[in-house]
């Protein structure tokens, strides 16, 4: 039996509400009560959609503002199964989380830090009774472990929303354990606590990490199997995120860490006097150099971060000792890690980590500098000769191509899987598409295989499943992918084959082999592949370098998809627009 899965996926929406009152929660905190046709089902552009739905209690939506306020220019594109976020220069969106829905009133319930500083929170402090918001979401809720015996809810002022409505609502009906940090007493709310459940507040300033990690820390540890919930400001999660999982030893189920809000650095005093003369900042002269980058590698791989995590105030010669590097190595290194606060010894009481330091302890962040995407951004080192010679850099720095090198490296494959998890929320459009009408068995390939499994139980559609992958060992994946019947290529045709991001890591010809492979076993294939860059995303402008760097091609659109199926003996049905970039192209064996 699989393991349940942490999420349940939602259509994803664009909807239109707006205010019907202001209620004033406590002196911090403002709701807005929001309500509109669009919370019920409606159609728009000839496109029916479903009703609001937002049933986990720490659900998000993303609110959609503008900085010219010029909100309609801002939107995003309505699919009839996603959203397509489209270039917008002045676009803002924040993410809350909806404090009660009351779908009988046709009402939802946003709350809001009355002195926090942002878009969103100025929106709140000015709303009035019939001011126009949208929004989108949610993409997903979390589903709780279904036997526990306890729940920590651990927060800062923006985590009240979540937190109230979990008590309000007991998705779970155990003792609930409360934990929250508010800079000011007048922050506290009443919370519907029961026999069982307690309460503690501190006071702290918004993103202390240091007493929201001493507060966790004194909280009692129950009996029994529990769950740790925790949101607050990004940074001051990281050592708690490091306590629950290295001290307490708690599994990747039983924890939710989410940064809510990201504190931002206070500004030079060149950029604040330019901002306050109303002038633009001037851009860097410089490209910026890539040396902090390869410090900051050379500190996660050789345990420099980790050591000064666990043992603050050590001198640089007992860190050297403890990592087995000669001191003068430490020693080239220490500088740089200094200038970019990675590890600092600012009073002279030995080596701490810097702000960030700190976020290289989350293991997103250290991937960046380790894992495989750090892996293809030093490839980049070859772009030119690459270039030249009409090859991937990745082949022209390694010697193989991308797709061999994952074929034999398990570790290395399981990350590919990881940055697909994401899949999973953009394939309503393919899996409610007619083709799948009658469908028997589907043969999975690619590291989106999961997401796409999983997609097709969302939609209750459970053909037999044969997961694959052309060239890959079964060992490498095994542990990456749902347990079917069989992971192989045997066992007779099957009735469609889906190939999610399976050509995103193949050059040219190894994507021709597959598809030409592909051929022989189904009349049907659907590629599911990023045809443009997330138009919200902040590196929208990396995409196709990323993916030239990857497989020797760009980002492959439908013309290109459309010549590789013509070589490999197939041509394109249609294509369907999944969102943010994505796109499943159906092809028919010609």
């Amino acid at each position: 039996m699989a393991a349940q899965r942490a999420y349940t996926t939602h259509p994803l929406v664009l909807r239109r509400v707006s205010v019907r009152r202001v209620e004033e929660v406590t002196p911090r905190m403002r709701r807005v009560v929001l309500g509109g046709e669009d919370l019920a089902a409606f159609t728009r552009d000839g496109i029916g959609h479903p009703g609001f739905a937002a049933p986990g209690f720490d659900d998000h939506i993303k609110l959609i503002l503008a900085a010219d306020g010029d909100v309609r220019a801002a939107l995003p594109a309505q699919l009839p199964h996603g959203i397509e976020w489209t270039p917008a220069e002045h676009r803002l969106t924040r993410d809350y989380t909806p404090r009660r829905v009351d779908l009988d009133a046709g009402e939802l319930h946003l709350d809001f830090v009355v002195h926090g500083e942002g878009p969103a929170e100025s929106w709140a402090a000015a709303a009035r009774e019939g001011d126009e918001l949208w929004f989108v979401g949610p993409k997903s809720s979390l589903r709780l472990p279904e036997r526990l015996d306890w729940i920590q809810l651990v927060g800062d002022e923006t985590a009240l929303p979540a937190i109230g409505r979990f008590l309000d609502e007991r998705p779970l009906d155990i003792p609930a354990h409360v934990l929250v940090t508010v800079s000011d007493d007048a922050a506290r709310q009443d919370l519907a606590l029961r026999d069982g459940d307690t309460v503690s507040w501190v006071l702290a300033e918004p993103g202390d990490a240091a007493a929201l990690e001493s507060a966790v820390r004194a909280l009692p540890v129950p009996p029994g199997e529990g769950y740790v919930w925790a949101a607050a400001e990004s940074r001051a999660l990281l050592p708690v995120r490091r306590y629950l999982q290295r001290e307490r030893k708690l599994p990747k189920d039983r924890v939710n860490i989410t940064g809510y809000w990201h504190r931002e650095e206070p500004a030079a005093p060149e950029t604040e006097a330019a901002a306050e003369a109303g002038a633009a900042p001037t851009a860097p002269a410089k490209i910026p150099s890539p040396l902090p980058w390869l410090a900051a590698r050379a500190a996660l791989q050789l345990g420099v971060v980790d050591a000064v995590a666990d043992t603050p105030g050590l001198s640089a010669d007992a860190l050297a000792a403890r990592l087995g590097v000669p001191g003068p190595g430490i020693s080239v290194l220490l500088p740089l890690l200094s200038a970019y606060d990675v590890v600092v010894d600012a009073d002279g009481g030995g080596l701490r980590l810097g702000t960030a330091g700190e976020e290289l302890l989350d293991d997103h962040e250290r991937e960046e500098y380790t894992g495989h995407e750090a892996d293809v951004l030093l490839a980049l080192a070859h772009l030119a000769p690459a270039l030249r010679s009409g090859t991937s850099p990745w082949r022209a720095a390694s010697g193989a191509t991308l797709y061999d090198t994952v074929a034999h490296d398990a570790e290395r494959y399981g990350e590919l899987v990881e940055e697909c998890e994401q899949l999973v929320f953009l394939l309503t459009g393919l899996t409610a598409d007619p083709l799948w009408e009658g469908v028997g068995t589907c043969l999975l390939t690619g590291p989106g295989s999961a997401s796409m499994a999983a997609a097709l139980d969302d939609a209750g559609r459970r053909p037999r499943l044969r997961i694959a992958e052309e060239g890959v060992p079964a060992e490498v994946l095994r542990g990456h992918v749902p347990a079917p019947e069989r992971i192989d290529w045997t066992g007779g045709l099957s009735d469609v084959a889906v190939a999610a991001k399976a050509l995103a890591y193949r050059t040219d010809e190894e994507a021709v082999r597959l598809l030409t492979r592909l051929a022989g076993w189904t009349g049907t294939a659907v590629l599911v592949e990023a045809s443009r860059p997330d138009g919200l995303s902040p590196h929208a402008a990396e995409a196709a370098l990323h993916a030239f760097t990857a497989t020797g091609s760009p980002l492959r659109d439908s013309a290109a998809i459309a010549v590789l199926a013509e070589r490999s003996g197939w041509r394109v049905e249609r294509t369907v627009a999944l969102g943010w970039g994505a796109e499943a192209t159906v092809l028919r064996r010609a």
